[in-house]
Order: C-alpha cells, then sequence, then structure tokens
C-alpha cells in the first residue's frame, strides 16, 4: 500500500511534513495526508481543491488531514468528500520536526505557537501558545541533519526569535550552541519579528562564518496608524532601525519583508506611506498579501473595509517595487564568486565554487 503526502503552507509544515513522513506506520490501504495551511481565505480554499481533487483522483484512498485549516475549522475539514481523519495538534507539548531528502537544505523547527494575537491573525488558535524545544534536543536534531549531509539549515518557528518561552532558555544561546555542530555549514534565521532581532543577535550572525546574511522580517504595514490598527509591536521608526543595524555589520545583507495591503481603514494615504517607507528601506524583496477577513478575529470587525479591487491595485503597485529592488540588490553581485548550495537544476558555469 502507498502513502502519500501533501504540504501547503510554509517552512514549519514542510518540516512537520517530513517528520510525519519518516515516522508513519504501515498502512493496509492507500493512504493520502494532507498537511494544511490556513493563513488566509485564499489558502483555505487551496486546501479543499487539492483534497477534492486527490479524492476525484484517488477515490479508494484514505484522506487524513492535519494541519493549521484542520486545526481551525475540524467541523468543516471533516466533512469534505474523501476525508477520512482529521489530525488535530497537542498545543500541550512541542512536537521536534525537521526536513531531510526533499531539497539541499533542511528545515528545523525550534518553535511553535505564538502569544501575540495580532488582530488580523488566526495562529494563537490554529498552532496555540509559544512554545518550543530545548537548546540540547535541538542540537542534536542538527548532528542528526549534519549525519545526512545536509550542509545547511533554517531556522524555522511561528514566532521563531520567541525560543525558549518553555524552556527558559534564550535564542541568542541556541544560535551559539547550533554555531558549534559540526557538519552544518550554514545557517538562516526564519520569520523574526523585528522587536526580538537584538543587537546581541545581529552581532552574533555578524560575527559567525555560519550563520549567513539573510532575514525574512515582517513588516505588514510601513503607516504607524496601522500598525496600531493590527496591534504589532513596533513602529517604523523601529523598524528601520533594525534594519540599519542589520547593515551596519553586514553590508550586502537579503531582506525579505511581508507586508499586508488593504487591511480595514486603510486610506490610499496610508499605503502611499507604506510604499515611500519601502522604496527608502530598499529591502531585497517583498512578500506582498492582500489582507484577508479572518472569522473571529479583531480585525474581521473593523470599519472601513478596503475594496478587493482597491487591494488588488496596491499589491500590484508592490509587487512591481519588489521585482524592482530585487534586480537592484542582485546586480550588485554580477560577475562575484562565492559559494553556493544549488537547489536544482545544473550551474551555468562549471568553474563555480559550491
Amino acid at each position: 500500500m502507498k502513502v502519500s503526502f501533501h504540504t501547503l503552507g510554509c517552512k514549519v509544515n514542510f518540516a512537520e511534513t517530513s517528520t510525519m513522513a519518516r515516522e508513519f506506520p504501515e498502512a493496509d490501504v492507500d493512504t493520502i495526508v494532507v498537511n494544511t495551511c490556513s493563513v488566509t481565505a485564499a489558502a483555505d480554499k487551496k486546501c479543499r481543491n487539492l483534497i477534492a481533487r486527490l479524492h476525484r483522483k484517488n477515490p479508494e484512498a484514505r484522506i487524513i488531514v492535519t494541519g493549521c485549516y484542520a486545526q481551525r475549522d475540524s467541523e468543516a475539514v471533516a466533512a469534505l468528500p474523501g476525508v477520512s481523519e482529521v489530525l488535530l495538534r497537542d498545543f500541550s507539548r512541542f512536537c521536534p520536526a525537521y526536513s531531510v531528502g526533499d531539497r539541499t537544505r533542511s528545515f528545523l523547527k525550534v518553535q511553535d505557537g505564538c502569544d501575540y494575537r495580532c488582530s488580523y491573525c488566526t495562529i494563537s488558535s490554529a498552532r496555540g501558545p509559544s512554545r518550543n524545544g530545548s537548546i540540547a534536543e535541538l542540537v542534536t536534531q542538527a548532528q542528526e541533519i549534519a549525519a545526512q549531509g545536509v550542509k545547511e539549515i533554517v531556522l524555522t518557528g511561528v514566532n521563531t526569535g520567541d525560543f525558549g518561552r518553555t524552556t527558559s532558555e534564550k535564542f541568542i544561546d541556541l544560535l551559539r550552541a547550533l554555531d558549534g555542530v559540526e557538519g552544518i555549514e550554514r545557517y538562516r534565521i526564519s520569520s523574526i519579528e523585528p522587536n526580538l532581532l537584538t543587537d546581541e543577535i545581529i552581532d552574533f550572525c555578524a560575527a559567525s562564518r555560519k550563520f549567513q546574511p539573510h532575514f525574512h522580517i515582517p513588516l505588514q504595514s510601513g503607516c504607524d496608524r496601522i500598525l496600531g490598527l493590527m496591534r504589532r509591536r513596533y513602529t517604523t521608526a523601529k523598524f528601520a532601525d533594525r534594519i540599519a543595524k542589520v547593515r551596519e555589520k553586514m553590508p550586502d545583507t537579503f531582506f525579505g519583508i511581508d507586508v499586508i495591503v488593504g487591511f480595514p481603514g486603510e486610506t490610499e494615504d496610508d499605503f502611499e506611506q507604506t510604499y515611500r517607507f519601502l522604496s527608502v528601506l530598499r529591502p531585497a524583496q517583498l512578500h506582498v498579501f492582500p489582507y484577508s477577513v479572518r472569522p473571529g478575529t479583531p480585525a474581521a470587525e473593523m470599519a472601513g473595509k478596503v475594496s478587493p479591487k482597491i487591494a488588488a491595485v496596491r499589491a500590484k503597485k508592490l509587487a512591481t517595487l519588489s521585482s524592482e529592488l530585487y534586480e537592484e540588490f542582485v546586480s550588485r553581485f554580477v560577475d562575484d564568486d562565492d559559494r553556493a548550495l544549488w537547489e536544482g537544476g545544473r550551474p551555468r558555469w562549471h568553474d563555480f565554487p559550491i
């Protein structure tokens, strides 16, 4: 009998699916496991469409659904045609996970859940409270990854920098411990909140030979009024300060930044503030999302709804800016030699050091 796995959503989901695949028991019927995402209404729809398509192609297979959409709306997921079982998370403990075998890099989950409760977000209900594994456990997992020949690890989490809630340890101490794992040559920190990107972390990454000058940082809005409505824990001035601090220590840093457009109450002037802020900040890439209403969140009840057409226009404008920023960033490294890990395909030149 065959068991297949399908993953939607973030790096944490990929780490968890890979772990499930390694540990999944033998099946007595063809089985399909779908690890779902629920960050937006579009993500929910994508999950439903995937499950429907898998059921049409494999009508006799047992479909098991897990992940954020299953957690947030288990009854609706269980009622979907073809779904045999819904697996829910245990919020009382941290479930370790890492990915291997499907790509050059490994995603190592160091933290799960979130206590921030931003006004637009359902993560607290889908993922539960902030929790983490211990430094000793995570070092052991990194050593297991290294033993399989993997050279790069991406540290993942729902709120990665919030590591330590359940073990009273510090994120910076985790970084120091991982830096000493033999066999791993590169680390990246994924999705760290700007208020948790401390001087100590920046200084350490700048001094380390393994931690890469690459940061994925959520901004969500370049307008302080909208940041307040979102219940974010920083201002644009604080965000700009963190970027400047990183660039002072690591001038060639790649910054990927998340932005939401069309949040309730966002006026044209608010959006233009965001556009100008990003134009001055000059990150390397923008991840742009039109605001999605999530039932049960404070933002869902806010006045001043922005029409989808206006949100789409704003998203397109930022997407165009993102393309310009990316081309500007990569053009700085034309004709430079450096070391790289190839994700796939064939190198364009054979003397490139890898």
